[in-house]
């Protein structure tokens, strides 16, 4: 059985000041790092054939920070995509056996939001209107000023799913996934079936692991959402 955990990042910075984000590299703020801690606890015993995580800090420090409270992670090595040759040309040492590999991609970041980049979300309410934002937010094929939209956003996100991912899922690996908000909705939408209408209504909070389970034809066994209230 392949197993994918997916994480939204914990509360950055500008989650808490209420800003688009996008692909500006803001760190997480003092409750994004103890939400990152809290499913660190909740994970502590998974064990991970690998894992990723976009070029964004808040993603890669959430990552850390779960992998921080594992037991089966002694030590890991980061992969970033666009330099991959310098990581996978290397003649093993021995204990690599039990390095686990992280893949940082640009393909996994935040949807770029373009001209709302930094702007706080209820100024952008009283200057746009608050159904043209909410489109701008949860729609799936509309496009804020400058920026990608959901669907945009998808077309980058599922191919390197399908090629990075899903090969390993049909070999029954366990992955972890630290990455965004809005790449983690493209990816659930694909997973869960959603249409346009139902990924409009869908959410997934920071710091709240969505586990998927798979046989080797990748079809969906379970799907949970795991609370953190008492980890």
């Amino acid at each position: 059985m392949g197993r994918l955990i997916l994480v939204r990042h914990g509360e950055s910075i500008w989650n808490r000041q209420n800003r688009f984000t996008g692909w500006v590299d803001v760190s997480l703020s003092p409750k994004g790092i103890e939400e990152a801690s809290r499913v660190g606890r909740r994970l502590a015993d998974e064990i991970f054939d690998v894992a990723f995580s976009s070029v964004l800090l808040r993603a890669q420090d959430t990552l850390y920070e779960i992998l921080k409270h594992n037991r089966h992670c002694p030590q890991y090595v980061r992969v970033h995509e666009r330099s991959q040759a310098w990581y996978e040309h290397y003649h093993p040492a021995p204990g690599d056996d039990s390095e686990l590999r992280i893949y940082m991609s640009e393909k996994l970041n935040e949807r770029y939001y373009g001209d709302l980049q930094g702007l706080n979300k209820d100024d952008a309410r009283r200057r746009f209107g608050e159904e043209q934002v909410h489109l701008w937010r949860r729609g799936y094929a509309v496009r804020p000023p400058g920026g990608e939209s959901l669907e945009m956003t998808t077309r980058r996100v599922m191919p390197y799913y399908h090629e990075r991912i899903e090969p390993r899922l049909r070999d029954e690996q366990r992955i972890l996934v630290s990455t965004h908000g809005n790449s983690l909705r493209a990816l659930a939408m694909h997973i869960q079936g959603l249409d346009e209408e139902e990924i409009v209504r869908f959410e997934i909070p920071t710091g709240t692991p969505h586990v998927y389970d798979f046989d080797k034809d990748l079809n969906l066994i379970d799907h949970q959402v795991w609370t953190l209230e008492d980890s």
